[in-house]
This record gives structure tokens, C-alpha cells and sequence, in this order.
């Protein structure tokens, strides 16, 4: 059985492979199928289905076959009681205009953000402005991990690690919250662009076993389809948690890296720290959750 996987990052968003680059990648990696889900944007969407397409038009039918079905996504951040929490949309339409109105709101609201952690750091003593960071990240939404990368190159910092401890992490003295919206109102975004919303990386939110169990319950209410019970970082009784979650509320399993890139070392396309397997049998069920909707 081939692998598939359903979290995967762009420099798009933060990650340091270009769409096209992952399409390759994800041929060389055996990969049945991938979703590309940058945060909070659909920008490399077109460019990644488009290099696929062209591929499979060109290729032998047997070299042909190693492309993987790019499937359209997004990661949207949200907010539960102070958590961030993340909703995964898959099979979505990118090109909705309801839809991308409202990321249009989200990249407005990033830009304030980004011009207001650009002045704290600025009166911090270095010399970092907005317009330098879209210079140095063009066609990126721009997030810590960019200031953080940036910092590093300009001798700021001596690591990333340092850049986000001492400066942009969170409650640092140069970070500054996004505004956020709710974990159901990102599914009922997801939901209007006839997409698939699955709650990402669950275990990550630290949530306790009461509140994690409310939020699924919460979500599954507002219309949420699926839960990500597997994932690079979970341990064998975290996934067996999050599957049992996913068997209470009635919600389809997804799985995937988070891959990055070189943002999130070690880290692999398909595999996550190794050992990680998304078999291609996960994905039918969610095409069909998408079907359903029409």
C-alpha cells in the first residue's frame, strides 16, 4: 500500500520547498497523494496542481503513474480559550470568492501584526522592518519562523531556538497576537469553500483529556468531518487516544507530517522523524465526505 500525506507546508506559507519543489519530492518519496495546507493561504495551490497536470501530460504512462493527486488545502489558525488551535480543510474550492475574501481579511489582520512585531524589535535594537522581510521571503506569508530565520542570518541571534526565546515566541517582549478566529468558525470557513475540515495535531494543544473530549464535541457539532490521529510527533498512546476520540464523535481519520522543510529539522516528507506511515486507504473515505456535500 503507497503512502499518502495530509499536512504539508509550502514557502507559501513557512516552509522552505516551493510547490513545485514538493511535487517532485513527493515522487521521489513514492507518495500516492499529498495536500498542500499553508496556513491561513491557497497561494501555491495553483502552481503545485498545475506542475502535476503538466507532468502527467508529458511523461511515459509508467513515469506518469508516480505523480501523486495533489490535493487542494489549507491550515487555518484559530483560537480556543486562549489555545491555538488549527483546522485542516481539504478538497476545497481555492478559488471561492467568499473564501478568498475572507483570507484576504486574514492577510490584512498578518500585515498590522507583522508591522507592529517589526517596531518592538526595531526599539529591541534591531534593525528589522516589514518590507526587508518580504524582500528576503517573496510570495511568503510571513510568520515567526521567517523572523526567526531572519534574525539568525543577520547575526541577531546565535539560533532560531534563541530568536524565539527571547524575542517573538509567545508572551516574549516582541511578540504580538494575530486576531483569531474561532475553531468553529474556521469550520464552517472550510465548509462554505465544499472543503473537508479535520482538526489538526490534537495532542499538540496539551488540552486536558475533559477539554480536548469538549472541543471534538464542540467541533464535530459545527460540522467537523475528521481528526488527525496520525502524525510525526505522537506516540503510540496518543494515537490510540485521538483514534478513540475520531471512533466516539463518528469522525474520519487523516494523517500527515507537517513537513516544513529545513524549518522543522529532521523532519520528512511522508515519514516525519521515521516513522511515520499514512496508508492511501484514509483518503477514500474523506473524497466521499467531500462527495457528500454536493
Amino acid at each position: 500500500m503507497r503512502q499518502i500525506d495530509l499536512h504539508v507546508h509550502s514557502t507559501c506559507s513557512d516552509g522552505t520547498y516551493t510547490p513545485t519543489q514538493l511535487v517532485d519530492y513527493a515522487i521521489e518519496k513514492g507518495l500516492a497523494a499529498f495536500a498542500l495546507t499553508d496556513h491561513d493561504t491557497v497561494d501555491g495551490l495553483d502552481e503545485a496542481i498545475a506542475y502535476a497536470e503538466m507532468l502527467r501530460t508529458t511523461l511515459s504512462p509508467e513515469q506518469a503513474d508516480t505523480v501523486p493527486e495533489i490535493i487542494p488545502g489549507i491550515e487555518l489558525s484559530s483560537e480556543y480559550f486562549g489555545q491555538d488551535v488549527h483546522i485542516v480543510g481539504l478538497y476545497l474550492d481555492h478559488h471561492n470568492e467568499s473564501f478568498a475574501g475572507k483570507l484576504q481579511e486574514f492577510v490584512d489582520s498578518r500585515t498590522l501584526r507583522n508591522q507592529k512585531m517589526c517596531r518592538l524589535l526595531q526599539e529591541a535594537g534591531m534593525d528589522i522592518t516589514y518590507e526587508a522581510l518580504l524582500h528576503e521571503f517573496p510570495d511568503a506569508v510571513i510568520t515567526r519562523a521567517h523572523y526567526a530565520n531572519y534574525m539568525l542570518k543577520k547575526g541577531y541571534v546565535s539560533s532560531v531556538r534563541e530568536a524565539f526565546e527571547r524575542y517573538v515566541g509567545d508572551y516574549c517582549p516582541c511578540y504580538v497576537p494575530r486576531e483569531k478566529i474561532t475553531p468553529a468558525q474556521a469550520v464552517s470557513l472550510i465548509l462554505g469553500a465544499g472543503g473537508v475540515p479535520i482538526l489538526a495535531h490534537p495532542i499538540l494543544y496539551h488540552l486536558s483529556d475533559k477539554n480536548l473530549d469538549k472541543l471534538v464535541g464542540e467541533l464535530k457539532q459545527a460540522g467537523l468531518r475528521g481528526i488527525e490521529a496520525i502524525y510525526s510527533t505522537y506516540k503510540p498512546h496518543e494515537e490510540r487516544e485521538i483514534r478513540a476520540l475520531a471512533a466516539k464523535y463518528d469522525l474520519l481519520l487523516s494523517g500527515g507530517s507537517d513537513f516544513h522543510g529545513d524549518n522543522k529539522p529532521g523532519l520528512d516528507l511522508a515519514v516525519g522523524y521515521g516513522r511515520l506511515f499514512v496508508p492511501e486507504e484514509l483518503l477514500q473515505p474523506i473524497k466521499q465526505a467531500k462527495i457528500s456535500y454536493l
